[in-house]
């Protein structure tokens, strides 16, 4: 299910100056996925970044390799910046994501120089800038929106985003909770279970193992509905979104839940969850809500508590120790709130900042 062809431009040289000033002895070029300690070295600088950011580092191989492997750039491309000695100083990310709206990592050494340090961002926010346009074009779009990401204290980043023209437009409550034992019988089965004509299920498997493709789609389908008018939202295709999801080193199917409501013969799907695996290295995994959506025509039936108890359940019953998700601060349906009273706390806190670049 691999989308459409790369609407972006591979060779840095096709869209930097051919000066992009940087010092003597130092380029840019594009990282090499095949080679062991190019995967490394952005590893730890993505770690870095974590660390000053928020406090701690939770990235590892998987998650660049998910930014710069073959599989990875069907819809994305990657810049490096060198110094003399060929060490990766500098990293670029971006990512076609859906119609109108590219996101865009920009990490930069935390060892480096002032100086140097802003030379290296100017090169990414250039060479982004360009492969906004030509995805833009592509796209046969006027405008093209950069998205990315800050933690709320890297006060770093915050400036050269500003100084970038990009704006600030968004908070996100990045929240957790603690998963206890006994939770694996909050509901009777996370794999099917039933509550007042709502029923709570798994996407059904075929023959040879992968999930149903009617199914798939009315997730997708649910997705699409239940978020049209929240903030930033963008049309994406079905497989776009498949394609998308398969990438997170965490996305397993038996974390895609779908609930449906059953009326006599009649039965229409009305919310749908996405749970992903997070990883940990020194003690137990958790899960991850990547996506809950609620049909507005199903809201108040409690299908978005039920399909949140079962991914509780569903992770004490796997032995983890934890349930994240994310939060929009600023959104008006009080999602908040209902995390909040099942127990979930934030943890830390990120922003998005967005700049929308003319593609002509």
């Amino acid at each position: 299910m691999i989308p459409e062809d790369n609407r972006f431009e591979s060779d840095p040289d096709d869209v930097l100056p051919e000066d992009p000033g940087l010092p003597a002895g130092w380029l840019a070029d594009t990282p090499d996925p095949t080679d062991a300690a190019t995967v490394a070295r952005l590893t730890e600088l993505l770690r870095g970044h974590e660390r000053v950011g928020r406090g701690w580092a939770g990235a590892g191989e998987d998650d660049v390799l998910v930014e710069i492997s073959a599989h990875g750039t069907a819809m994305r491309e990657n810049l490096v910046v060198r110094d003399p000695e060929g060490t990766i100083r500098a990293w670029g990310s971006v990512h076609d994501r859906a119609e109108g709206r590219m996101l865009f990592v920009h990490v930069v050494d935390r060892e480096l120089d002032e100086h140097l340090a802003d030379r290296c961002s100017d090169v990414l926010f250039e060479w982004a800038e360009a492969q906004a346009k030509s995805v833009g074009a592509a796209r046969g779009l006027a405008e093209q929106q950069i998205d990315t990401g800050a933690f709320a204290e890297d006060e770093r980043q915050h400036a050269w985003l500003a100084d970038a023209g990009f704006d600030r437009v968004r908070t996100w409550w990045q929240m957790s909770r603690s998963v206890e034992a006994a939770e694996a019988e909050l509901v009777p089965d996370p794999t099917r279970w039933e509550r007042q004509g709502v029923v709570f299920r798994l996407v059904e498997r075929q023959g040879d193992g992968m999930p149903s493709e009617a199914d798939l789609r009315a997730i997708h389908d649910v997705l699409e509905g239940a978020f049209t008018d929240h903030f930033n939202s963008a049309e994406e295709t079905f497989h776009e979104f498949i394609h998308r999801l398969r990438e997170d080193p965490g996305h397993r199917w038996d974390h895609w839940w779908l609930a449906e409501i059953v009326d006599g013969d009649e039965v229409e799907p009305a919310g749908a969850l996405i749970g992903t695996v997070s990883e940990s290295s020194n003690g137990p995994d958790g899960s991850y809500v990547s996506y809950l959506g609620v049909l507005e025509s199903a809201r108040g039936r409690g299908v978005a508590t039920g399909l949140l108890r079962t991914i509780i359940a569903d992770a004490a019953s796997r032995q983890r120790d934890r349930v994240g998700l994310e939060v929009d601060a600023d959104s008006p349906t009080g999602a908040d709130g209902l995390y909040t009273a099942m127990g979930w706390g934030t943890k830390y806190v990120t922003e998005s900042w967005h700049r929308q670049v003319p593609v002509t």
